[in-house]
């Protein structure tokens, strides 16, 4: 890359985001993380300050941030070297952090505070490595109990407001879970719901009488949709608000209980309502910027704070004041005056693929299509591709490339039945979009010969299967913690994920011929286009293996390929070091082969 490009590359890549904003009780102040310093930190934003500071500093990254009841204590979540293995620190006062559910060998998922904030809930995999139970940790004592054995996936998400109990999480599949009350003198499970049920259920908020709740659930529906039940009948769920066509992902009730603030998930840009509880009316919020909305926080009984980012927009909290009518900016974080004028917006697109599913993608640069094509495949494979700031595709699209984010079959955001159509032995026909897309484009415009290809961990793995099962579509590719090989993923990846993660790809006992006949490990003779492999050794998701495998064949077949090992890495590519150094080398490589 010439020095001039470069430089440019460096500056999309800092360009910073504030996220996951949470409401410190008692306090008109935040807390959120960014990324800021190099690494994701906690830090603080207070009406009362002129500018944010860091709230506290760690080691390694934070993860998450739970505050008391009270707003006096603080739990933060980190772990090592992207391990995702998640120890829990306290902060009662300044900036002591107290080690307060550490085994570093094991995963730790916070279940809320005790209203009295004398204890609190988590859950480990300390027995078993697939096996999650749930403890409860005295404060003051650090007596830890286990209340819940179960193999399997559960988690707790928050106290019942007498304290008697706990909502505890367990995942069924891939995309379902169950929500069950937990009752703690008892010992007793009561699910909320129906039994037998295939469905999600999200976003729980409990009324302060202890006497109802509201979540977000797709129970008998093909997306998701309001409802509230009661603790005494929580079997039955009534339906209060939904969106035929799109999700209703996350919500949140006012101090005053008189409100339900929510997102609505459009094609993969938000919109911001209020559901009035006692007059069942609904109205939106407006004067925010177009992107994507999360992390609802009620600053106060009039006034939300929202987590805002975009395709122009990294990340930043906004405010919205209900009372006043007037939405505010509270952080810059994202704000990168140098190169903000290059970013561009995306158009939402669409095609039909070989049996006419309609295929929505988003198109950064000119629509000609007559410059190189990038095409960049999401992970997951339940994810989306979304209104969101990705520097990589920023910088392409500005040095003249058509970058092409599509969401094929099996992607969230569109209902279950779209969500289910690449499952198991289906799994073919979502690559299959990805030629159909092709073709789409070279019709439009596109150069056969200057199309690339990109994706990150599930997308890693659809990168790899394009190239081997289309190889002639491809000029170069980007495999990001990829997989190569479902049986051997399956094989190495972390007991408490295979169970789920069978339910998506197919089980180690019924489809290793399935397996075996689509990997790409087993049509790398077939590869043509030059590959560029990355990966993390502390990857606990896809284990680095499989980047190793792939890149081993290749090299003894004599095909052009290179991985690159981050060795203070997980599944993620958090360390700005290394996101500069695997962002420039992307970027060389495709210019390199599609220019």
């Amino acid at each position: 890359m010439e020095a001039t490009s470069e430089k440019t590359l460096l500056s999309y890549l800092k360009s910073y985001r504030a996220y996951e904003p949470s409401v410190i009780p008692g306090q008109q102040a935040i807390t959120f993380l960014t990324n800021k310093t190099g690494l994701p930190q906690v830090w603080k934003w207070d009406d009362q300050a002129s500018e944010v500071q860091q709230f506290i500093e760690l080691p390694d990254r934070a993860l998450s941030v739970n505050h008391s009841p009270s707003g006096m204590k603080t739990i933060i979540g980190s772990d090592i070297n992207g391990n995702e293995k998640q120890q829990l620190y306290l902060i009662c006062e300044g900036t002591t952090v107290e080690d307060l559910v550490v085994s570093k060998e094991h995963f730790h998922h916070f279940g809320g505070w005790s209203p009295d904030e004398t204890k609190i809930a988590f859950s480990s995999n300390r027995r078993h490595p697939g096996y999650f139970d749930v403890y409860i940790l005295d404060i003051a004592t650090k007596k830890e109990e286990v209340v819940y054995l179960y193999n399997g996936n559960c988690n707790p998400i928050c106290w019942t407001n007498d304290g008697k109990g706990l909502i505890l999480n367990i995942a069924d599949t891939n995309i379902d879970n169950s929500l069950y009350i937990f009752d703690l003198e008892k010992k007793e499970l009561t699910k909320i719901g129906k039994e037998n049920i295939s469905a999600r259920y999200h976003s729980i908020q409990l009324t302060k009488d202890g006497k109802k709740g509201y979540l977000v659930t797709d129970a008998g529906r093909d997306t998701l949709a309001i409802h509230s039940f009661t603790f005494d009948n929580p079997t039955e769920l009534e339906q209060l608000s939904q969106i035929e066509k799109w999700d209703i992902e996350e919500i949140k009730l006012s101090p005053d209980e008189k409100l339900l603030a929510y997102t609505v998930n459009e094609g993969g840009t938000s919109r911001l309502r209020f559901y009035h509880i006692k007059h069942k009316s609904m109205f939106e919020a407006s004067g925010l910027p177009s992107g994507v909305y999360s992390s609802l926080s009620w600053l106060d009984t009039e006034e939300l704070v929202i987590e805002i980012k975009s395709a122009i927009l990294p990340g930043d909290l906004w405010s919205a004041d209900l009372k006043e009518q007037k939405t505010k900016r509270l952080t810059f974080v994202g704000e990168n005056k140098d190169i903000h004028h290059l970013w561009t917006e995306p158009e939402l697109c669409h095609y039909s693929s070989f049996d006419g599913l309609e295929v929505p993608y988003f198109l950064y640069g000119k629509k000609d299509y007559a410059q190189p094509v990038m095409i960049y495949v999401h992970g997951g494979p339940e994810s989306q591709i979304r209104n969101e700031y990705n520097p990589v595709i920023q910088f392409l699209a500005a040095q003249g490339y058509a970058v092409v984010a599509p969401n094929v079959r099996g992607s969230m955001g569109y209902g279950r039945k779209y969500v289910q159509l690449d499952d198991v032995r289906k799994r073919m026909d979502a690559v299959a979009d990805l030629k159909w897309l092709v073709e789409d484009l070279v019709r439009r415009g596109a150069d056969p010969k200057k199309i690339g290809i990109m994706g990150r961990s599930y997308g890693g793995f659809m990168v790899l299967a394009a190239i081997t099962h289309y190889p002639e579509l491809w000029a170069a590719a980007v495999d990001i913690v990829g997989i190569s090989h479902f049986k051997t993923f399956l094989e190495n990846t972390g007991p408490w994920r295979r169970r789920l993660r069978e339910k998506e790809y197919g089980s180690l006992k019924e489809d290793v011929d399935f397996f075996e006949e689509i990997a790409p490990l087993n049509h790398t003779d077939k590869i043509i286009a030059p590959l560029l492999i990355f990966h993390g050794r502390n990857d606990t998701r896809v284990p680095v293996s499989e980047a190793e495998q792939l890149n081993r064949d290749l090299e003894n077949q004599g095909k052009e390929v290179e991985l690159i090992v981050f060795e203070d890495e997980g599944h993620q590519t958090e360390n700005i070091k290394n996101q500069i150094e695997m962002n420039t080398k992307i970027v060389a490589f495709m210019k390199k082969h599609l220019q």
